[in-house]
């Protein structure tokens, strides 16, 4: 289990790097704000479910639609919850805050990993 949460968190920023990449190469092209970071959000949530699917989880074999959908449904109730904390935490450190985005961040890592193991890749071989 500690390896998988080990290859998941490197998946997360390896995701976060191309995601990024997307978004200010898509500024540089001319893109507005909006357009570049929607396509880094498709670019990034693509290649999660990749590395996730494959990488993290060890589930090989052709995607089958449910299983696309029960990742992006995992992927709204963890951004979800992130924006719930976020703005739980903003209520005690204060708006601006940097240090509220931490647990926001925390809830969301560990909230989607839960729902990748026990939900959208539940067919994946135990380690």
């Amino acid at each position: 289990m500690l390896a998988r949460l080990l290859r998941f968190g490197l998946t997360g920023l390896a995701n976060s790097a191309v995601g990024w990449a997307v978004i200010f190469g898509g500024l540089w092209a001319g893109l507005s704000g909006l357009a570049a970071n929607a396509a880094g959000y498709g670019v990034g949530l693509m290649l999660s479910f990749t590395l996730n699917r494959r990488f993290v989880f060890g589930v090989t074999g052709k995607v089958r639609a449910p299983e696309v959908l029960r990742f992006l449904a995992a992927f709204a109730i963890a951004y979800g919850v992130n924006v719930a904390v976020l703005l739980a935490a903003q209520g005690v450190l204060g708006r601006d805050s940097a240090l509220a985005q931490l647990p926001a961040i925390g809830a969301y890592i560990v909230i989607f990993f839960l729902l990748s193991q026990f939900v959208v890749f539940r067919q994946a071989p135990s380690e």
